[in-house]
């Protein structure tokens, strides 16, 4: 699979989050905003995974669909993704 640069940017992104969130932490921030900064850190890594599988999925059915392989298997396997990353 081959990772866009919006992929990327979504990650690096977070990173940033992240490293935020640390700095509040050593500043003693309040918790209530802690947790919002995790919440939505959180959020934006559900979305980058749904992004991912789907982008996948649809390389993935449609080289299939092209070698006449069947695709039952391969969108059982993107949800199964889905649902362990939940």
């Amino acid at each position: 699979m081959e990772y866009n640069d919006q992929m990327k940017n979504r990650v690096k992104r977070m990173e940033g989050q992240l490293r935020g969130i640390l700095k509040m932490m050593e500043e003693g921030k309040d918790c209530k905003e802690v947790i919002t900064q995790l919440s939505a850190v959180r959020s934006a890594v559900d979305r980058t995974i749904g992004v991912i599988v789907s982008s996948n999925l649809v390389e993935c059915v449609q080289e299939a669909e092209q070698n006449g392989v069947k695709t039952d298997e391969l969108i059982k396997e993107a949800v199964n993704l889905l649902v362990k990353s939940r």
